[in-house]
Formats: C-alpha cells, structure tokens, sequence
C-alpha cells in the first residue's frame, strides 16, 4: 500500500492506493495506516491528486480513476449506487434505498458513513429526507463546500 497527503480547498486530503487502485480518500486527512504502508507519490496516487485539483476547479465532473473500497456486501452496494448520482444532483437516503432494494434508509447513511473513498464515490450528494445536509464523516461544512462546488442544491434546517 502506497500513500501521500495532499492539500485541498477543504484541507488535508489522504489518498491511499495498493498498487491497483485507490483504496482511501480521506476528507480528514486521516487514513489508516498499518505496517507496510509506504509513503510514496505513484503514478496513481498524482494522477488523482490531478483529478481532484480539476474537480476542486469546476473542470473535472466525472472522476477515471480505478477504485478497490474494502467492505462489506452491503457497503460495497450502497458505494456503487453513490457513484450513479450524476455531478450537482442529489438524492435522499431513502431513494438510495430503493435504488439499491433496501428496506431501511438508516444502514444506508450507515455505510455512506463508512465510504472510504470520499468524493470519488460521492456520499456528499445524499441527503436527509427533508432535503436537509444530514451527517458527513469529515463534518457537515465539507458537505456543505462540496454540494455549493458542484451547484447543488439543499435546504437549510428551520
């Protein structure tokens, strides 16, 4: 495993790859290095940080990079469905539900909190289901910046 920290618009970013793929995206800058880890600017690990500069400048809206989250079955199935959610769209938990045939909207945002590869695999663009920002593991603001980048809209809390 390879991996190199970047700087963003919303600070520190994390990226982790195992000579494949990208395997971490961290908006907080953490990631969860075990032994073997080396830290190491791959052909991969620039060429994301190239694709994540376009997106932080309104260039990149659709990102091409190979991706290998860890998890489970469900985990896996609700990050898939995430990447179907076009650029500047949004949806809720519960049609993220539907969409995936799970009967609850509640371990959706539970694996959403669990994506390993955050922007990439889009879990900012799910909403609570009143159209309201609803929980980010790098912290409401960074959903907050992200959504505004890509011209979506939410509503505020009353």
């Amino acid at each position: 495993m390879y991996y190199t920290y970047i700087s963003s618009p919303i600070g520190t970013l994390g990226l982790a790859e195992d000579g494949c793929a990208l395997t971490h995206l961290s908006v907080t800058g953490r990631l969860p290095i075990e032994a073997g880890w080396r830290e190491e600017e791959t052909a991969l690990l620039k060429r994301a940080q190239e694709e994540l500069a376009e997106y932080f400048a309104r260039e990149r809206k659709t990102f091409d990079l190979p991706l290998r989250p860890a998890g489970t079955s469900f985990q896996k199935k609700a990050w898939e469905t995430l990447l179907t959610i076009p650029y500047g769209t949004t949806i809720s938990y519960g049609e993220q539900a539907r969409r995936m045939g799970a009967r609850s909207a509640r371990p959706v945002g539970g694996a959403n909190g669990k994506n390993p590869i955050a922007i990439v695999i889009p879990c900012h663009r799910v909403l609570a289901a009143n159209g309201c920002l609803q929980g980010y593991t790098g912290g409401l603001f960074i959903k907050k910046y992200l959504l505004h980048l890509e011209g979506a809209t939410w509503k505020e809390k009353s």
